[in-house]
């Protein structure tokens, strides 16, 4: 008797594994940054971020935003 509920148990938790795993593997998972874009200005900064990532400690990147930012400020103020 104990053995019996001990394979019905454990049919039971495949069968369930299996429907979850079924669901599951039907929904679409957000993938973040590496999402599929078709915007131009999107996949140029996904191009100028992965360079970013591959050359890591350069940091020429964030420079470059830093001045564009101060700039695009620099203009605003004297609008004003």
């Amino acid at each position: 008797m104990n053995l019996l509920y001990k394979i019905m148990k454990l049919l039971f938790q495949i069968v369930k594994n299996l429907f979850i795993k079924q669901n599951t593997s039907q929904i679409n998972k957000p993938l973040g940054r590496w999402n599929i874009d078709y915007c131009a200005k999107k996949i140029n900064n996904k191009v100028d971020l992965s360079n970013e990532d591959h050359c890591g400690p350069c940091g020429q990147y964030i420079l470059t935003k830093k001045d564009d930012k101060y700039i695009i400020l620099q203009k605003n103020k004297n609008k004003n």
